[in-house]
């Protein structure tokens, strides 16, 4: 007969790997933390041709998943914020007042920075581009 103790002892020793295990799979099966870049402060410029200036003033989130994606984004902000500012100078006011227009320009500038994250980074990290705030002064 085995004393009490050492099949306790047993007993604990076969559980452990188990509940270590189970753990982990429970680590593997949580949905990965998503997070929100906002582009601080505003993106504030001109666009359009024509003998007088017309300004837009854009709040921007960027929907990244996972820390290193969000680091690895946050590192390259510049690059980013210089494409966006490349992009908006290029509109017309025909491309900024209807909300059709302004779903494809949110759509453009999703699709050049995840290009832009592409070549520096290998992998476009950027789920979704959101406008916070667009204003225009045609």
């Amino acid at each position: 007969m085995i004393p009490v103790k050492r099949l306790t002892a047993m007993l604990l020793a076969l559980t452990l790997p188990l509940l270590v295990m189970a753990e982990e799979e429970a680590k593997e099966g949580e949905a990965p933390k998503v997070a929100y870049i906002d582009l601080v402060p505003s993106l504030v410029g001109n666009y359009g041709p024509g003998p007088r200036l017309k300004y837009y003033k854009a709040d921007i989130s960027l929907r990244v998943t996972g820390p290193e994606a969000e680091e690895k984004v946050t590192r390259h902000e510049p690059l980013i914020r210089n494409q966006l500012v490349m992009l908006f100078s290029q509109q017309t006011d025909e491309t900024l007042n209807s909300s059709d227009s302004k779903e494809k320009l949110r759509q453009e500038a999703l699709k050049q920075v995840q290009q832009v994250l592409h070549g520096e980074e290998g992998a476009p990290l950027v789920d979704d581009l959101l406008f916070n705030n667009l204003i225009i002064q045609p």
